[in-house]
């Protein structure tokens, strides 16, 4: 699977198939990377504060902070399509800033996730970002519970097929790809405002 929306991507490759045991003990194997990713969403919202400043102040977020910040989102959706038997390989303890887009010498992960960095930033958004974001939270607050419902469908899937529904993996993607859109957009990491769809 592939849709790309410039300038945020995220992406994941459709598995074949799933060991049926996956949902069984998934949730006991992911507590390690689900603990590093909370501990990068601390810091991705200390990184956003940062941003805050060098954006009201310069219009332009450091690269090195914007970098460390995708990084965090990164981690996060590998763990996350993981958590939810989307893919068949543990996610990898991996902290490179860059995605295999970004440089190919950087081994590719079957969930994608990359930002292109602005090289400039409009200055006043940021005071207002987080209140233009309102709508997004509430249609993500729907769909996030639609999507436990497809979580738990898909879990039966597996267990009993081994295959992840492909229109159910389309949707949990579609879900976490608007998610990200938006937060990006209120991490002031990009300004174009996120359209209101999964594709």
């Amino acid at each position: 699977m592939s849709v790309v929306i410039e300038p945020v991507e995220v992406n994941a490759d459709y598995p074949e198939r799933i060991a049926n045991w996956r949902p069984l003990v998934s949730w006991l194997l992911v507590i390690p990377q689900m603990f590093v990713a909370a501990i990068l969403g601390w810091l991705f919202g200390i990184l956003a504060i940062v941003a805050f400043f060098t954006v009201l102040f310069t219009k332009k977020i450091p690269r090195g902070v914007f970098d460390f910040m995708v990084m965090t989102l990164r981690y996060s959706w590998r763990t996350n399509t993981y958590a939810m038997f989307m893919r068949e390989g543990y996610p990898p303890f991996d902290f490179t800033a860059a995605s295999a887009a970004d440089d190919p010498s950087v081994p590719a992960d079957p969930a994608h996730l990359g930002i292109d960095y602005p090289e400039e930033l409009n200055r006043w958004l940021p005071l207002v970002k987080w209140f233009l974001a309102i709508p997004h939270y509430i249609a993500l607050f729907f769909l996030g519970i639609a999507g436990f419902f497809v979580w738990i469908f898909s879990a039966f899937a597996v267990l009993f097929t081994g295959k992840y529904p492909e229109g159910a993996f389309k949707f949990m993607v579609g879900i976490h790809r608007w998610a990200t859109r938006v937060q990006s957009y209120v991490g002031l990491m990009r300004d174009e405002y996120p359209p209101f769809m999964l594709d």
